[in-house]
């Protein structure tokens, strides 16, 4: 088995020590330092990917900033029940295209997982953004399974003690808010546990805020 193995071409074999490249695309975070702790060097472009905080408005928008500007540009960027609104004067000051961001208010849970399965699975959107009232393992199914055939990134937002539940989502980020920047500890990826957290600065010139956010950066997260 072993002289089999190494007769294989390379790359068609992996090693859970090493990051594994997901199936399908990849979308850079904007965050260089992010990018290097994350399979294949960024966002898997077709995946659920929770991030996780003890509130909202910890900077998770910020983080997906990037993403956001970049992706906007050629389709929608859903928001599905938001428990506060974005502050839409800092998106728009970092180069959100607002005209391309759809806030979905479902009237029940049951509505907003159904919004957010649809969202996903259209192909309408550059990615979607989700804060859903705790869907169980089958609902998280589904919605890995929308973000696969569609291509199309879901970031599910959740409270920190859902890390001690399974999930089916490929990457699970933890974030927590430091003086003037994030701290990220990789929950789950493909690979190896990581080492240490990652570390972010909104006033880093390698990060994805540039001179005419940097002034807005910390306020793109949720407000009343």
């Amino acid at each position: 088995m072993a002289q089999l193995l190494e007769n294989l071409p390379a790359g068609l074999v992996w090693q859970g020590s090493h990051l594994a490249r997901p199936p399908g695309g990849i979308l850079p975070t904007g965050f260089p330092v992010l990018d290097a702790e994350l399979p294949g060097g960024g966002w898997p472009a077709g995946a659920l990917i929770e991030l996780l905080a003890e509130h909202p408005g910890v900077g998770e928008l910020s983080l997906l900033l990037p993403l956001m500007r970049k992706a906007g540009a050629e389709r929608w960027i859903a928001c599905i029940a938001p428990p506060l609104l974005p502050y839409a004067p800092a998106l728009a000051a970092a180069g959100v295209p607002l005209q391309r961001l759809l806030l979905i208010q479902p009237a029940s849970a049951a509505e907003a997982l159904w919004a957010a399965r649809q969202a996903t699975a259209s192909g309408a959107c550059a990615l979607v953004l989700a804060w859903l009232a705790r869907p169980d393992t089958a609902a998280l199914r589904r919605l890995q399974l929308a973000a696969e055939e569609s291509a199309t990134p879901l970031f599910l937002f959740r409270t920190r003690d859902m890390a001690r539940h399974a999930s089916p989502a490929p990457l699970r980020l933890a974030l927590a808010p430091t003086t003037g920047g994030l701290r990220i500890d990789i929950l789950k990826r493909r690979g190896p546990p990581a080492a240490r957290p990652v570390l972010l600065s909104w006033r880093d010139d390698t990060a994805a805020t540039n001179d005419a956010c940097a002034g807005t950066a910390r306020r793109l997260a949720l407000v009343g």
